[in-house]
């Protein structure tokens, strides 16, 4: 469903690093935004239109309290404008990473072998490969680069935190991260 609204995202500051959350207000209702691609933009009053594809109860314990709320999935959005907070939207909560939320992927406990330690790359090969390993088939960037916000939510926050300095820069309207320099 699709529907105007406008979301207000606030950054908290979690266990895991900041983390974003929203909060949508529709003709429709008041919905709990918790979606990865949230993780990009800076806080603000998004004002557009909200394609929903799910909207439905959750719950979670935070600071001694228990919290009910509806939460709306988001697949797309649509902006018409960005403004500052408002001070209501401001309001101190605790709220749980959705990081915390996801299952952790395997970890490989296998050591590196002799030749691996023998070996080491240059810095900048090192930079490079670890860049292809992250962003997968986005790389190598281009000028203009869209995160895929179903990777999970640890990698798209290392993805995030690597195009920032990298000297990208988020356009939150076109919902793109653009690099006039091209680092890559």
């Amino acid at each position: 469903m699709n529907i105007n609204g406008v979301l207000s995202i606030r950054t908290i500051q979690g266990r895991n690093g900041p983390f974003n959350v929203g909060r949508l207000i529709t003709d429709l209702g008041e919905f709990a935004v918790k979606d990865t691609l949230l993780d990009q933009y800076d806080e603000g009053r998004y004002e557009g239109n909200f394609s929903i594809t799910q909207i439905f109860p959750a719950s979670y314990f935070a600071a001694g309290r228990f919290v009910v709320e509806v939460r709306a999935t988001l697949k797309n959005l649509t902006l018409e404008g960005v403004d500052e907070l408002k001070p209501e939207d401001k309001a101190a909560t605790s709220e749980p990473d959705p990081m915390d939320d996801q299952p952790s992927p395997a970890v490989s406990t296998v050591a590196p072998s002799s030749t691996d330690r023998l070996e080491q790359p240059s810095e900048v090969e090192t930079s490079a490969e670890g860049d292809e390993a992250l962003f997968g088939t986005l790389w190598p960037l281009g000028t203009q680069v869209r995160l895929d916000p179903t990777v999970d939510r640890k990698r798209f926050r290392e993805q995030r935190n690597r195009l920032k300095a990298l000297s990208y820069t988020f356009d939150a309207i076109e919902q793109i991260w653009s690099n006039a320099g091209n680092n890559s």
